[in-house]
């Protein structure tokens, strides 16, 4: 794609206006992009509010039947979809095809899901037949942040359309092309034109548009938090209902029973993946004070044995998504107390690329910057603690509260730390970075609210009718 167009209706939208599209890895310009405005979001809400009743009243099993045949073609051009998001976002080419493997199993599972998906009988009195129906919201807005595409499409997009919705979907500013690539495979295996919709643009004008459209019947979002409460103003005065999930600050909790081997590999796929560009990812460890010193010693050995370069050569770190959030970056770790162990810098030889060390700050005090707010980078930051009170009030001490890790050999108190920490997930001995399609995902607090994913994901796109006959 040298241009980047807007997908409405079934078709290609090049606009007037445009952007251009920056590699991270180089600072080279990858293509241009339009720039949509209330016009074409105007256009795509048009589209999704024709489309959507027909839609809602095709057979369950139907949209089921093309919910597989999507699964399949995004399967099928998995390379292609994965080479457009490690060319725009940086991450490993190895990693961009998880995502895409990932996106194809977001319509697969709720092409299933949605056959199973009933209403209730409610024998509450025997002079009346009660029951409900879940019903479909409308037309559907949601607005995807850039550090997965292809999986926070199908995220968004799945359960919405399965239910019977229609979609206008906002890409990342810096991640538009897989997104625009998606909607054209769901019109070839069988989606009607305006279902899905997709309106690239800049989050300021295209997706400011969108959640404020009095045409939108529900909202979801995917980003930092400013831009979430923003998104979430701008819904409630439509009265929309709307699914924010807004990043976190997540825990690793280590007791000194932990197999530390497991251990610190999960912690430092944890951090790393995506370059440590993950709302989930787990940026904080609290480590048992006797274990600390030997736990601490693994991580910087798998750090510093780390292989960093573009996306497309495959390593295990990518650059950052842009110039500007490798500048971030630099500042809050600049920013930090405590003690670098390793990283905390621009690594030789980066040129235009956006790249940046893996990092470990440890004896990180809990009411400082960076063991607050999210760095969004390969960077965690580590405290000790004495004992399992010490160790959830660490874990609590923020204002985010999406996941958080134990780990320990004794299962009962890996059930009473999961019960006392505050996170959406809760992963023992293990870490997901946000889980399967199948685990209800979102958080407390500042983190957002409303979940996505799994089954209950479908109650977020659909509403419910209560019917009451009397007999």
């Amino acid at each position: 794609m040298k241009h980047v167009h807007a997908f409405i209706d079934g078709k290609r939208v090049p606009g007037t206006a445009h952007y251009e599209n920056i590699s991270p890895a180089d600072g080279s310009v990858i293509s241009t992009v339009i720039r949509s405005g209330q016009t074409e979001v105007d256009a795509a809400v048009i589209a999704g509010r024709k489309a959507q009743p027909n839609w809602a009243n095709t057979p369950t099993e139907k949209r089921a039947d093309i919910m597989e045949a999507f699964a399949h073609a995004i399967r099928e051009h998995s390379t292609e979809l994965a080479q457009l998001d490690c060319e725009d976002t940086g991450k490993p080419l190895s990693q961009a095809r998880t995502d895409a493997i990932v996106t194809a199993r977001y319509f697969g599972f709720y092409g299933r899901a949605i056959e199973s998906y009933y209403g209730l009988h409610l024998p509450v009195d025997p002079a009346f037949h009660a029951y409900t129906r879940r019903e479909p919201l409308g037309v559907c807005g949601s607005v995807i942040a850039w550090n997965y595409p292809l999986q926070l499409f199908g995220r968004a997009v799945a359960p919405a359309v399965v239910t019977g919705n229609s979609v206008v979907l906002k890409p990342a500013d810096e991640t538009p092309r897989s997104a625009v690539r998606l909607a054209e495979l769901a019109l070839e295996v069988g989606f009607p034109p305006g279902v899905i919709n997709v309106v690239p643009g800049i989050g300021a004008e295209a997706g400011a548009a969108l959640a404020a459209h009095p045409g939108i019947d529900h909202v979801g979002f995917v980003g930092s938090n400013p831009i979430g409460i923003s998104i979430a103003e701008s819904a409630a005065k439509n009265v929309v209902p709307t699914v924010l999930e807004l990043g976190g600050k997540s825990p690793h909790i280590v007791f000194a029973d932990a197999d530390l081997d497991k251990a610190a590999t999960f912690i430092t796929k944890g951090i790393l993946q995506n370059a440590g560009q993950t709302c989930s990812a787990g940026s904080r460890l609290l480590v048992e004070e006797s274990v600390a010193e030997n736990l601490l010693e693994r991580l910087k050995r798998n750090f510093e044995n780390v292989t960093i370069g573009a996306g497309s050569k495959d390593p295990d770190l990518g650059p950052l998504i842009s110039v500007k959030q490798q500048t971030r970056v630099s500042e809050m770790v600049q920013r930090a107390t405590g003690t670098v162990i390793t990283g905390g810098k621009v690594p030789d030889g980066a040129g235009d690329g956006a790249y940046y060390l893996p990092t470990i700050i440890s004896d990180v005090k809990a009411d400082t910057e960076i063991f607050q707010q999210e760095v969004f980078g390969p960077v965690i930051v580590t405290r000790t603690f004495a004992d399992e009170a010490e160790a959830v009030e660490l874990a609590n001490a923020t204002d985010y509260a999406l996941m958080a890790a134990v780990w320990t050999r004794d299962v009962s108190r890996a059930h009473k730390i999961a019960s006392r920490v505050r996170s959406g997930q809760v992963y023992v001995n293990s870490f997901g970075a946000g889980g399967g399609v199948e685990y209800p995902f979102g958080g407390f607090g500042k983190s957002g609210y409303g979940r996505e994913k799994g089954y209950e994901a479908l109650d977020s796109y659909t509403a419910t009718k209560t019917v009451i006959v009397s007999i």
